[in-house]
Order: structure tokens, then sequence, then C-alpha cells
């Protein structure tokens, strides 16, 4: 697509991404169904994997790295009785063990060791870097190297179907978090070890229980032309409705615009900020200092 034929375009779009396409892909598919000069993702999902793929869209690309930090939800099943290499379905099996006859009190008594804060080894096949090169490409070289452990926080982690050789489980996570080594973990603590045949993203951040939309209907949106994609999009600032939001004047919002801390009547005592000014236009982001005034960190152009 020629420059010229792109357009700005500002927002957020809860794609419901299909199985068996990069995180990648599917954004440089809908980028060009919008016609959009500038987009990102937060965060990439497997190929396995489906569902909630956030993509930000012009000036929501400031907020990508924010959203990239945020807690995320996985519906996932794990496939009892087969390790592979890559820890899910696409990898070749390592070994087949015999399942033993579970009940639900034994897999609850498994699955209390993995809440709360624990360490991870990342897989192989993940993104992660060594010696500046991606472990999945060394992995595929037959390559494999020592990874250090990384704390993680499991805030809920529940049964929600148990099967003859198969787990479904709902889990709320910290960034970072793995579910293949999470299945992976579960499977050696079953004592038949595990990997993941099904993976959902169901929520992201503020992003939890909205309508996301597919590629078809997107395509279909497309054919009813580029306002109809439009009103697909979300607001920028709906990427941080979990944070506090303090509101400017027309005087604080042009100090806060030259890089200047501004005092904000009755703002929280700390944290970061959704900044509005006159009119309720959103600003951009910002954080509390320690005195208590209002300091700006990424703000959006003016439009």
């Amino acid at each position: 697509m020629a420059a010229s034929s792109k357009r700005p375009v500002n927002g957020i779009l809860l794609l419901d991404k299909p199985e068996g396409l990069t995180s990648n892909r599917a954004l440089q598919k809908v980028k060009r169904l919008f016609k959009a000069q500038k987009a990102g993702h937060t965060g990439s999902l497997d190929p396995l994997a489906t569902g909630l793929l956030p993509l930000c869209f012009g000036e929501a690309t400031k907020i990508s790295g924010f959203l990239l930090d945020a807690d995320k939800r996985y519906r996932f099943t794990c496939k009892l009785g087969e390790t592979t290499t890559t820890g899910d379905q696409e990898g070749d099996v390592l070994e087949r063990l015999p399942v033993p006859e579970l009940t639900e009190t034994v897999v609850e008594t498994a699955l209390a060791r993995f809440r709360g804060e624990i360490e991870q080894i990342p897989p192989m096949y993940s993104a992660l870097k060594h010696q500046g090169e991606r472990l999945y490409r060394l992995a595929r070289q037959g390559v494999e190297v020592e990874r250090k452990a990384r704390r993680v926080l499991i805030h809920e982690l529940v049964l929600v179907r148990l099967g003859n050789s198969e787990l479904e489980l709902d889990v709320h996570c910290s960034k970072g978090t793995y579910v293949r080594s999470l299945c992976e973990d579960l499977g050696a603590a079953l004592g038949c070890g595990a990997h993941v045949s099904q993976l959902r993203r169901t929520a992201l951040g503020p992003f939890a229980g909205q309508p996301m939309i597919t590629l078809d209907a997107l395509e279909a949106l497309a054919e009813q032309g580029l306002d109809a994609l439009d009103n697909a999009l979300l607001p920028i600032d709906a990427g941080l409705a979990h944070w506090p939001a303090v509101q400017l004047d027309s005087d604080s919002a042009y100090y806060l615009r030259q890089g200047q801390p501004v005092w904000v009547p009755k703002a929280p005592g700390e944290g970061s900020v959704r900044i509005y000014g006159p009119q309720d236009v959103f600003v951009g982001m910002g954080a509390i200092l320690d005195d208590g005034r209002v300091a700006p960190k990424r703000l959006l152009a003016q439009a």
C-alpha cells in the first residue's frame, strides 16, 4: 500500500485473534484494512492461542507499553500424559506416561502449589533472548541453554473441567507468566506430564468482558467503508480505565504540555493518572510527584 493512501487512525481495537496466526501477522492484516499509518499490538499471543489481542492505532501506541505490564487472564486446556518439545500441541512428543485416576481433590491439591508468587523457568520456545539470540531460534537449532527462573504472580488458578486425560483451567496472572510452563509444571506435579492443547486469552488489564471482534467481522465492516471500521475502535483512554483521572483547567493544561508539573486539587496522593483538559479532552498520562504535583509522563499530540 502506498504511503499516500494511508491515513491517521487513533484508538484501540479488541481483536479476537484466530488460531494459527502470529500476532504480528494479525496486526498487519488489520492495519491494511484500516489503511492506518501506525499501529502496534500490546504483547504477543502464540500462533496456537486465540482471543484478546488489543491493537493500538496512532496516538494509542503511546499507551501500549503500559498495557504490556498489565495482568492477563487465560482459559487453557492441559493435555495430560504427554510432554512435547514446545510445551504445546505444535511440538513433537517427548514422552508419554499413564494418566493416574484423578479426582477434583487431587487436582485441587496440586493447583494450590501454583497460586500466589511462584518461580517459573521460561521455555526454550519463547521470545526471550540469550546473548542477543531469540531462544526459540536456538531451540529450532536443537540448542538448549540455561534459563534463570523468574518470579511471577498467579492471582487465581481455577479448575473449570476435569476430563479423562485433560484439565480445563482459568488463570489470572501477572505479566511474564508462561502458561505453557504452568501446564508443564502442573503435569509434573500430577506425575504424568502435560502440554497445552488449547489457549485463549480472555482479559488484559482493563479489558475484561468487553466484546472482541474477529478478522472475518472486520473484513465485513471494511466492505461498508472506513467509517464502519472506525466505529469499532475504543477511545485511547479506555486502555487506562483502571487509572485514576485528574482534570486540568486550561492554564494547567498549557503548562503541563510545556513539561511543567502542576498542582491539581484533590489529585491522588501517588501513582499514575489519566489527565484530562477542558471539555474532557484526554491529554495523556501523568505521575504524582512526592510533593503532590502532577507531572507529565506521556502526552498525546494536540489535535
